[in-house]
């Protein structure tokens, strides 16, 4: 058995340097409210363990938060030394910075509250619009409009009836929608010598006015061919729109091109349209008719369809 090595003895009056031990853990967090004096120093000297360090003792220096303590161990709420720390501002901990939150919570619900029932009523304003009554001055959606509307104003000129017309009719939420297209056919002809499409919409949501006008003025845009007039006496307002690009032949003796004549009419919150169009080509041996005679004969059937939608 091995005797300990014996130990310089102790010069008198001097003093031992005193050493701290780093130790291979974190130190475990004292409970809050402990004084600093009371935290238990590792063992120390040659029988310990870990590599000893001397102490620097500074009487001013402030104590050194443990990253494995919570700061409150270290400062209290408020406490001069803690970085940030005023007593009763947002941030220190104190009685002042829970309240500011607490009424920072209270402003930002009451003002979430106040857009939320803003939001409430602009929508009921909107949909309050959209729920008003169509102006729709008596006339009322048709299932065969083929059958509903009055042509007879170009029965002299087209005295053979379509044995197919195409109608159309549609009910919708906010437009009821409907339509007929038809061929007009002259004494003995084995096939249709002029086209008719007549189209009606019923707007159930939204004024159509603001857009109506712009619709039909479009046309001018569309090729120097079109002429677009106003004409007066059929419902709010009304347009005429017509081409007319037939020119006698350079082939043969008939002549070739496009005539069309259009009437729209916007009566309230109904919005309609008749669509008289034929071509004409140089083996044709018959007249075409007129922009001047079509005109008329729209504007008759216009007139006598018009009332009927309303019956």
């Amino acid at each position: 058995m091995s005797t300990p090595p014996e130990q310089p003895p102790e010069q008198p009056g001097a003093s031992s340097p005193s050493y701290e031990l780093s130790p291979p853990n974190p130190p475990q967090s004292r409970p809050e409210g402990q004084p600093q004096s009371q935290q238990q120093n590792p063992p120390q000297g040659p029988g310990g363990y870990g590599t000893p360090v001397p102490v620097q003792h500074n009487p001013y220096a402030q104590p050194t938060p443990s990253p494995y303590a919570p700061a409150s161990a270290y400062y209290g709420p408020g406490q001069p030394g803690r970085p940030g720390a005023v007593p009763g501002q947002p941030g220190s901990g104190g009685r002042g910075g829970a309240g500011r939150a607490v009424l920072w919570a209270v402003v930002g619900a009451a003002v979430a509250s106040a857009l939320w029932g803003g939001g409430v009523l602009l929508l009921d304003k909107d949909s309050g619009s959209d729920s008003a009554k169509a102006d729709l001055r008596g006339y009322t959606l048709k299932s065969d409009l083929c059958t509903a509307a009055d042509l007879s104003a170009f029965a002299t000129e087209y005295p053979q009836p379509d044995s197919d017309p195409t109608a159309y009719s549609a009910p919708g939420q906010a437009v009821d929608s409907m339509s007929c297209s038809e061929g007009l056919k002259k004494t003995g002809s084995s096939y249709s010598d002029a086209y008719l499409s007549v189209e009606a919409d019923l707007h159930k949501k939204t004024d159509p006015a603001a857009e109506f006008a712009d619709t039909w003025l479009a046309y001018k845009k569309r090729a120097t061919t079109y002429v677009v007039t106003s004409v007066a006496g059929f419902g709010d307002e009304a347009y005429l729109v017509t081409e007319d690009t037939v020119a006698p032949s350079t082939t043969g003796s008939g002549s070739s091109g496009d005539r069309e004549v259009i009437l729209a009419v916007r009566d309230g919150w109904l919005t309609y349209s008749m669509n008289w169009s034929v071509y004409s080509s140089s083996l044709d041996t018959s007249p075409v008719a007129t922009i001047s005679e079509a005109t008329g004969w729209v504007k008759s059937a216009t007139k006598a369809t018009l009332a009927k939608l309303k019956s």
